[in-house]
């Protein structure tokens, strides 16, 4: 069994606010990053904490130009009640996100549903975690993004031409079995992200993940180059989605994407795509047996989950467990390589190095 220990989630966002500062972030933006990397923590989503959302940030954001510290949002006009566009001008990625979800909730709250696109934006990492947030709020709630770089390589392709281009959505199912059902991948096999991870922890990818620079096939994340799409062309499909929906939001070529040597007069910033809804603007009142609309969502997971199949996950139940794991232990879980790594974040901030004694051993 994998041992974590225990950091208390105040000295880590003060660490992770005082790197986002020493960078060139407001207070605001800071503190959003911050509260992100807590969140994908307290979940077990650690191919998105802190060090993959700052070492994102030092390869194609605030160190290659490609994010812009205190970047402010600009509206761009649109004759939709219900949706809005925007042009994000390269702000923080989560900061944008977190206020992203947050429009489209309140378009949602007076239109039944909202839509949120954005242009020029920085990658926001866990799309899952706004998802989720709107989810236990009581919305239905769905977001894509293009990927920080072509690094896919499509299916019966040979040259990664498309992101790893996650899609997240989240719903409202807290009464029904205790935790929102979220369900988020991203559309390649594994993110690249997870291929950093298992590399700083000495692991190996599954079978038929990634490429080397030849395109052979590899299991050794040391030697990963391009990754392959989930599922052959099925994955694929998806990935192409979203690269089709962020050409209508305005994104440009996608393997010119964050690498800024080769973008010139063209685009390189990423797009997402946000949308919210209440599940009373799609409630058709006929619901068997007289159920209501949260009735009837419990019954038909209940049958999805019946005849045999009780054992079987739901996806958001992992998160939903690892969240319950952290508030267990009081704090956020990090193992020993983990917490190494966040000493080099401390040294750029000027900040005191953490110890991996100084933190008990997670139950």
């Amino acid at each position: 069994m994998e041992i974590f220990h225990v950091v208390p989630e105040e000295k880590h966002n003060a660490l992770v606010a005082a790197a986002y500062k020493k960078r060139g972030y407001s207070g605001q933006e800071a503190a959003a990053g911050a509260r992100f990397c807590a969140e994908a923590t307290r979940h077990g989503i650690r191919t998105h904490n802190a060090l993959k959302a700052l070492h994102l940030d030092h390869l194609f954001g605030s160190g290659a130009g490609g994010c812009k510290p205190k970047a402010k949002i600009e509206k761009v006009k649109v004759p939709f009640r219900a949706a809005q566009v925007w042009n994000a001008n390269r702000k923080l990625g989560q900061a944008t996100g977190y206020a992203a979800i947050e429009t489209a909730i309140k378009l949602a709250d007076r239109y039944g549903v909202g839509m949120v696109s954005v242009d020029n934006a920085f990658h926001y990492l866990w799309g899952g975690g706004y998802v989720m947030d709107a989810a236990k709020r009581g919305y239905i709630a769905y977001t894509n993004c293009t990927a920080a770089l072509a690094e896919v390589v499509p299916f019966g392709g040979k040259y990664p031409t498309l992101g790893t281009n996650p899609h997240s959505w989240g719903f409202p199912t807290t009464a029904a079995i205790g935790y929102p059902i979220v369900i988020d991948w991203a559309t390649s096999v594994v993110a690249m992200g997870r291929v950093q991870q298992l590399a700083r922890e000495g692991k190996q990818l599954p079978p038929n993940a990634a490429v080397d620079a030849n395109g052979t096939p590899t299991t050794d994340p040391s030697q990963a180059k391009y990754l392959l799409p989930f599922g052959a062309h099925k994955g694929y499909g998806l990935s192409l989605m979203n690269e089709i929906i962020g050409a209508f939001i305005g994104g440009s070529l996608p393997t010119i994407r964050n690498r800024w040597d080769q973008v010139g007069d063209d685009k390189g910033t990423c797009t997402f795509f946000f949308q919210v809804w209440k599940p009373e603007a799609m409630n058709a009142g006929a619901f068997a047996k007289g159920r209501n609309q949260p009735e009837n969502v419990k019954s038909v997971i209940q049958d999805i989950l019946g005849h045999g199949n009780e054992n079987c996950l739901l996806p958001g139940q992992p998160e939903a467990q690892f969240a319950a794991r952290s508030a267990k232990n009081g704090g956020l879980l990090f193992t020993e390589a983990e917490i190494n790594a966040f000493n080099e974040l401390a040294t750029e901030a000027r900040k005191p190095k953490w110890t991996v004694s100084e933190f008990k051993v997670a139950e």
